[in-house]
């Protein structure tokens, strides 16, 4: 199972960005959706999850700027980014975990998509 990111891009801090992930139309259902993000030189970290409930976990350096939603019906998960700041200057990847058509589990990540922000 694929999913695509996409929607990065270069912002002045303060900026906004919304990005995308998507599923392929083998998915029949998302559990469990979660945006990552990993800058130069430092490690993978979580930013924001949702759960097939829309329950919702951010990472404390996003709460309040960032805000991750899904439409269970297109299979696509969103992260709403605002009030960027240089520090979240960093390749973002979604993951997501969930059920195929064929009722077969997955876990799967997206390429990642670049995400800049100058001072």
């Amino acid at each position: 199972v694929q999913l695509q990111a996409s929607g990065g891009g270069l912002v002045k801090a303060g900026g906004s960005l919304r990005l995308s992930c998507a599923g392929t139309a083998l998915i029949r259902s998302i559990n469990t959706a979660t945006w990552y993000r990993q800058a130069p030189g430092k490690q993978r970290e979580l930013v924001a999850s949702i759960t097939s409930d829309s329950s919702t976990r951010y990472a404390d350096s996003v709460k309040g700027r960032f805000t991750i939603s899904r439409d269970n019906a297109k299979k696509m998960v969103y992260l709403e980014m605002n009030y960027l700041k240089p520090m979240d200057t960093a390749v973002y990847y979604c993951n997501a975990d969930g059920v195929t058509r064929q009722f077969r589990a997955f876990d799967s990540w997206g390429e990642g998509t670049q995400v800049t922000v100058s001072s």
